[in-house]
């Protein structure tokens, strides 16, 4: 792969580099903050030899590149200048992303840079359970006190990792952060701390009491600290005098960042950590079953949307407050394994060269912990080895919930961190685990194996009227719907929602209207109406069951601009009216007017094939359904 010339196409292809606010990257997938989402080529990123997929969450446009990630990153780096000298961020006063988004980007953007050291930490540990079961090392020898030391040092000094990664994500100085994180840990107060705890003597700073609480392996008292200090600095910059801000403004800065982090947001932060440890464990003890089975089952669908970044500082709080994690990691685990079973059965059962080579290397690297090229490559592309994956993570969920399998050091799910699951002195956990994972690789990979079927790829172009779309028609069984509206037929891949752009409801295409009728695509049953008007849900007289949504987010609308002449249970005929709506006032009111139209039963059929990139008007064929 030339690293290079691919960076040059992604910058290209994202609009230019005047375009990019930041960017980051984790283990697979480039992060981008574009000023405009909609200036980016995403089909065409999509097409691109070396991009595994594209997907828009948390406020990010994120580019899958698989393990080469960190190389394709340096490139990016090198050509846009901006990025080379400070991570720049969105402003605050121009950040109007919807706050589910926003607080999923700072958690992913504070946590994502530090997951190289937490795995390493991991996987020493990890490898020094190992050592330790074989009788290679023994717990007193100093060679085992070394390297446990070096593996504690990422979660010892974890305040001072997250106060670098915090203040590049708040903006604000990382070395002033660094200090504040080196206040929390440092010796003297940590004594302080352990003396307080024996004696009963209060802490105070000028009167201010002082909660004698120890910070190391804390998360949540330095975010809180870094945040609050992002503030601060540009006040103390603003009030201090030109002539001495150079040593004014940091010291402003300490001082009351210091002070603050000590008497207010670090007990605070404290008190939130462990009152999230001691709702896991109120919900282990009702029911140890639920989160992992959960996660499991679902946690393709947040990596699909970058959002399972949000759930991996909840398995480390675990870990650093209780010693374990339970909900997690072994939920992750699961989900792991079985999306690398179903990929490693599709290359197994597959016919096709190249799916095979695709899917069995990905299904690998999926074991070891890796899932972003079987999901985008293998799992969210041919939809059936997902449902399999889900049905085998969601049973190993169950396992391992019911069996209270624990976690003691964390690393990237998948078998190379199955030692992580040796503690208390047992190996009770780490059976169980073993087990779970077990369970996953089997059931899903029985499971794809029955329902993976390859995509029917011999085409044959029937011409249609001269002054109508050509479609492709697959010879077989197979039922054709024409457009329900007028307009510009596009890839679903273009829609601004992940359920519809990665296909989780099902294969289709999308219309961009340019008029505001919507009509039967063919002779069926109204099976599904909203209060809402936005939406309505058709099965065709055949089987072809369809979602036909007007507009991104206009459930919001609650009906106004819309008129719906249909109620469920209705017989319709193919071109008759189903729903009228205002696309001047949904255009003026801001809100997305382009429609996905979705076949939800797309894995009763053998291909799906549509008209896409051109204009479309009312009657003209627009998808062929081929059983």
């Amino acid at each position: 792969m030339n690293y290079s010339e691919l960076a040059k196409v992604i910058v290209t292809k994202i609009g230019g580099e005047q375009n990019v606010n930041s960017l980051t990257h984790c283990a697979t997938r480039l992060r981008f903050h574009l000023k405009d989402n909609k200036l980016a080529e995403t089909s065409a990123l999509k097409n691109t030899p070396g991009v595994m997929g594209v997907t828009q969450s948390g406020g990010q446009y994120q580019i899958i590149i698989g393990s080469d990630v960190g190389s394709v990153y340096k490139e990016i780096i090198q050509q846009i200048p901006s990025l080379q000298t400070e991570h720049t961020q969105i402003s605050k006063d121009d950040d109007d992303r919807k706050l589910v988004a926003k607080v999923i980007d700072t958690i992913t953007g504070i946590f994502t840079p530090i997951l190289p050291a937490i795995t390493a930490a991991g996987m020493l540990k990890a490898v020094l359970a190992l050592l330790v079961v074989f009788k290679v090392f023994s717990t007193d020898s100093q060679s085992y006190q070394i390297i446990n030391l070096m593996a504690d040092s990422a979660f010892y000094f974890l305040p001072i990792l997250l106060a670098i990664s915090s203040a590049q994500k708040f903006k604000t100085n990382i070395y002033l952060a660094a200090m504040i994180g080196g206040v929390l840990l440092h010796p003297a107060f940590v004594q302080m701390v352990a003396t307080s705890k024996e004696t009963g003597e209060a802490i105070q700073l000028l009167g201010l009491p002082i909660s004698p609480v120890n910070y190391s392996s804390t998360v949540i008292p330095i975010i809180l600290s870094i945040w609050f200090m992002s503030y601060v600095e540009p006040i103390a910059d603003k009030v201090s005098p030109k002539a001495i801000k150079f040593f004014s403004k940091p010291l402003l800065t300490i001082a009351i960042v210091g002070t603050i982090a000590l008497t207010v947001l670090g007990p605070v932060g404290f008190y939130i950590s462990n009152l999230i440890s001691s709702g896991v464990l109120a919900l282990e003890s009702v029911g140890s079953w639920i989160v992992p089975t959960l996660l499991g089952a679902l946690t393709p669908l947040l990596v699909a949307t970058g959002t399972h970044y949000g759930i991996v500082p909840i398995g480390i709080n675990n870990r650093l407050t209780n010693g374990y994690d339970t909900i997690v990691y072994p939920g992750m685990l699961a989900s792991n394994i079985a999306q690398g079973a179903a990929s490693v059965a599709v290359g197994i059962k597959s016919k096709d060269s190249k799916i095979k080579q695709l899917a069995s290397s990905a299904g690998l690297t999926a074991l070891f912990g890796i899932t972003e090229p079987a999901l985008y490559g293998v799992n969210l592309r041919y939809k059936t080895p997902l449902y399999a994956a889900m049905i085998g993570g969601g049973f190993s969920g169950l396992f391992m919930g019911i069996t209270g399998v624990r976690n003691f050091s964390g690393g990237s799910p998948g078998l190379l961190t199955l030692p992580s699951y040796i503690g208390e002195d047992t190996l009770r956990h780490l059976t169980n685990a073993s087990i779970g994972a077990a369970i996953a690789f089997v059931i899903t990979f029985a499971v794809t194996m029955v329902i993976y079927k390859d995509p029917i790829e011999e085409m044959v172009v029937e011409n249609v009227e001269k002054d109508q779309p050509e479609l492709k028609i697959l010879s077989g069984n197979n039922e054709t719907l024409v457009s329900p509206l007028v307009g510009q037929a596009v890839s679903l891949t273009e829609v601004p929602d992940e359920m519809f752009s990665a296909e989780i409801l099902g294969k289709g295409v999308a219309i961009k209207p340019s008029e505001g009728l919507v009509v039967s695509p063919f002779s069926g049953t109204i099976t599904a109406t909203f209060d809402t008007k936005h939406a309505i849900g058709i099965t065709s007289d055949q089987g072809t069951e369809l979602l036909i949504h007007v507009g991104i987010d206009t459930v919001q609308l609650n009906g106004e601009g819309y008129e719906c002449f249909v109620e469920k249970g209705d017989h319709v005929e193919t071109g008759d009216s189903l729903i009228q709506f205002d696309l001047k006032e949904i255009n003026r009111k801001e809100f997305e007017t382009i429609t996905p139209i979705v076949i939800t039963n797309s894995n009763e059929y053998g291909d799906i094939i549509s008209i896409e990139g051109k204009e479309v008007a009312i009657g003209d064929k627009l998808l062929q359904v081929i059983r």
